[in-house]
């Protein structure tokens, strides 16, 4: 158990800061940013 114990740690806070991205509705502002990049990076936009 004492080996796995900063794996489970990081596993816990990434799923404490994924709450909390959800929790302030970033998903929405994330994917916007995401479309325009791939938008700009194929010579869409």
């Amino acid at each position: 158990m004492k080996r796995y114990l900063p794996a489970i740690l990081l596993m816990v806070c990434a799923a404490a800061l994924i709450g909390v991205g959800i929790y302030l509705r970033q998903p929405e502002s994330v994917l916007h940013k995401a479309v325009r990049i791939c938008m700009e990076c194929i010579g869409l936009g």
